[in-house]
C-alpha cells in the first residue's frame, strides 16, 4: 500500500508507522490522518504484534497537533464525533494490538491526546507536551477530556488546558504521563526492545485484556441531561467572537485578545 504521510516498516513482527508530514509539522489534518488509519488497518493482521507511532528522527516537533486551518471557522463543533482527531483516538484505541508512541520532540494539542490514546508512551528527555485549546478559544469536548483525565488525572489535566504550558519529559514520567523517558540517541532501542519483547507474548491474550482495560477506563456514568448541558456550554464557546479570534490570532501569528464573550 502507498501512503503519502507515513512510512511503513516492519521489523520481525513490530510494525512501524513513521509520520512524513514534516512541511506542516505533522499538523493532524485529515489526510494525515487518513493515512495513518490506512496504515493502522495494513497492520492488523496475524503477523504483526505491536505498533510504534513515531515522527522522522532528529525532528523538534513530533506532531503540532490540529491543523487549525482545518478547523471550523463558527457555529460548528470543531470536536464533533467525525472529526479526525476522533476518528484517530478510537482507532488507537480499539486497536487489537499494543500501540506504542515513541516520542522525540514537542507535542502539542491534539498531538497530546492522540499519544494518551495509544497503550505506551516512551519519549525523548528532551520532549515537551503541551495541551493548547485556550490559546485558540476551542472548547474541548468531553471525549477527548476523558481520554487525558483517565491517565494523567484530574489536577495535572487542568494545569496543562488552563495555562497552556509545556510541560517536560521529566515531570511527565513523575506524574505518570509517560511510562519510561531515555536519551534520544537510545530511543529507537529502548523502544523496539519493548516491541519486541510484547511480541512474543501470547497475541490472543494480549488483544482481549487490550479491550478490557478499553472498556473499564471507558466505565463511567454520564445522563443524557448533563451531556446536553455540557454540549450546550460547548456551543456557546464555539458561537463565540473569542473562537473567531482565536483562530484569526493563530493564523495571523500574533497573540489572541479574548474578551469573554
Amino acid at each position: 500500500m502507498a501512503y503519502d504521510y507515513v512510512k511503513v516498516l516492519i521489523e520481525n513482527r513490530v510494525g512501524i508507522i513513521e509520520f512524513n508530514y514534516g512541511k506542516k509539522l505533522n499538523a493532524l489534518s485529515a489526510v494525515f490522518i487518513k493515512d495513518i488509519l490506512q496504515a493502522l488497518e495494513d497492520l492488523n493482521n496475524i503477523d504483526i504484534r505491536c505498533v510504534i507511532l513515531r515522527a522522522q528522527k532528529g525532528t523538534k516537533v513530533f506532531s503540532a497537533g490540529h491543523d487549525i486551518h482545518e478547523l471550523p471557522k463558527t457555529r460548528r463543533d470543531p470536536l464533533a464525533y467525525d472529526d479526525p482527531l476522533r476518528q484517530i483516538t478510537r482507532a488507537i484505541q480499539k486497536f487489537p494490538k499494543p500501540i506504542i508512541s515513541m516520542v522525540e520532540g514537542s507535542v502539542w494539542g491534539g498531538a497530546f491526546e492522540l499519544i494518551m490514546s495509544s497503550d505506551i508512551i516512551i519519549a525523548s528527555n528532551q520532549s515537551t507536551f503541551s495541551m493548547t485549546p485556550v490559546n485558540l478559544g476551542v472548547p474541548y469536548n468531553l471525549v477527548g477530556i476523558h481520554n487525558l483525565i483517565r491517565d494523567a488525572g484530574f489536577h495535572i489535566v487542568k494545569e496543562m488546558i488552563f495555562t497552556a504550558s509545556p510541560i517536560s519529559a521529566q515531570r511527565g514520567l513523575a506524574v505518570g504521563i509517560l511510562n519510561h523517558i531515555v536519551d534520544p540517541q537510545d530511543l529507537e532501542e529502548f523502544t523496539m526492545k519493548m516491541a519486541n519483547t510484547i511480541a512474543e507474548k501470547a497475541p490472543l491474550a494480549v488483544a482481549v485484556i487490550k479491550e478490557e482495560l478499553r472498556v473499564l477506563g471507558e466505565a463511567h456514568t454520564l445522563n443524557s441531561d448533563e451531556f446536553e448541558r455540557i454540549q450546550g456550554l460547548r456551543r456557546v464557546v464555539y458561537d463565540s467572537q473569542d473562537y473567531q479570534e482565536g483562530m484569526a490570532a493563530f493564523i495571523e501569528k500574533r497573540k489572541a485578545n479574548f474578551l469573554g464573550h
